[in-house]
């Protein structure tokens, strides 16, 4: 896979971009707020349609545009992948409805044609790493589940449209289970939704867990590596298939059936629970994800550069996984990767980037790297949202 160029309009503190991008690696260097971040949050939104840095497609919108009325934020990217060319351009619309309601919507064309998101995901593939990322070991279980969500929607087909309606059947089954709670009734009126939410989150489960374990071989080999052969990386996933945090049995179910079986087991056995609370306990809405470092949980007990190698390490795994599942080899976004890391782990990552088909990297100092690594690389500057080449 290659990105061929890129289009930005009135995206972030980009007013107009329009460049074309070399393969393998690239290096955009510049002060703090530049734009350096941005322009790797735009190349993801075109693989995800989602943003990791905030929650609201509204803050995607340059802050001047948004005085006009409609205000569009455009991302335009064209790109090869199986030696097939493609466009897909992104737009998102600030603007008012006939009641005087403010909304956001974005609307997506690939090749000229509109499709939704789960139509247009996993055409084109990203993995990105920045250093909010760092949330991803130190904050709630809901930012680790964003971020296999978008990992898994890239590459799995059905992954997304399967969570848009688990989520759609959870908000039905939470509306029962209060009612019952509030008003009491039959616990069998949970019976339809049960056998949806089963179906869904079973198959989640499933996903989920055979993509870590997947996923943490390459890790383990990243991290090894990365690491100067010093620890080992292990992913733990944590189905939430017990609302009272019983400990799993040593080894998670792998199956469909077995997923389904236990969750079946779960929301017969705690159903008084749910009921009572009107809540939905166990479910992929509620999993987990650790990682441990010569089993030393990293996320509680490690250190800056720890945490920063582990993600590293987790990142360059999504892209083997990724490339195993789909014979491409997505784009690589790194944004500010070198600092905080040892000497020795920064050449290890330079010599790893040199294997990838194109990677993209930004810095607010390009001697970070190795006068060897900058002279295979394409350096750019970036201020103020302006490249200069």
């Amino acid at each position: 896979m290659k990105l061929n160029s890129l289009v930005l309009q009135n995206f972030r503190n980009f007013k107009k971009l329009d460049t074309p991008l070399p393969q393998k690696t690239v290096l955009f260097v510049g002060s703090n707020a530049q734009g350096k971040t941005s322009l790797l949050e735009a190349i993801y939104y075109v693989a995800t349609f989602a943003s990791f840095q905030t929650s609201t497609d509204r803050q995607l919108v340059n802050f001047q545009e948004q005085a006009n009325e409609p205000a569009v934020a455009r991302i335009v990217a064209e790109f090869e992948r199986e030696q097939k060319k493609h466009k897909l351009e992104i737009r998102v619309i600030l603007e008012t409805t006939i009641t005087g309601v403010s909304r956001t919507r974005k609307e997506i064309l690939l090749d000229g044609v509109k499709k939704s998101p789960a139509e247009a995901i996993g055409l084109f593939n990203a993995v990105l790493f920045i250093p909010q990322m760092f949330s991803i070991l130190e904050a709630g279980p809901d930012v680790r589940r964003r971020y296999l969500n978008l990992t898994l929607a890239q590459v799995l087909p059905g992954y997304a449209k399967t969570l848009s309606k688990y989520h759609q059947v959870l908000t039905q089954r939470n509306a029962l289970l209060k009612l019952l709670s509030e008003r009491g009734g039959e616990g069998s009126q949970l019976d339809f939704w049960n056998e949806q939410f089963l179906e869904l989150g079973s198959q989640l489960f499933h996903w989920r867990a055979n993509a870590i374990n997947a996923i943490e071989v390459f890790a383990t080999q990243s991290h090894y590596t990365l690491s100067d052969q010093k620890e080992t990386l292990k992913l733990l996933y944590r189905p939430k298939l017990n609302p009272k945090d019983v400990p799993l049995p040593a080894s998670i179910p792998q199956t469909l059936s077995e997923f389904k079986d236990i969750l079946r087991s779960a929301i017969t056995t705690f159903r008084a629970d749910e009921i009572r609370r009107g809540l939905t306990l166990v479910g992929p809405h509620r999993d987990d994800l650790r990682m441990a470092a010569n089993n030393i949980d990293i996320g509680d007990f490690g250190s800056r550069g720890q945490v920063k190698t582990s993600l590293l390490s987790l990142k360059l795994a999504e892209v083997q996984w990724m490339k195993n599942l789909t014979g491409q080899s997505p784009i690589i976004l790194l944004d500010e990767v070198m600092s905080e890391i040892d000497s020795s782990r920064r050449n290890a990552l330079m010599r790893s980037l040199s294997d990838y088909d194109q990677a993209l990297l930004t810095t607010t100092d390009a001697d970070f790297y190795s006068p060897d690594f900058i002279s295979h690389s394409t350096v750019w500057k970036i201020d103020g949202g302006q490249l200069e080449k």
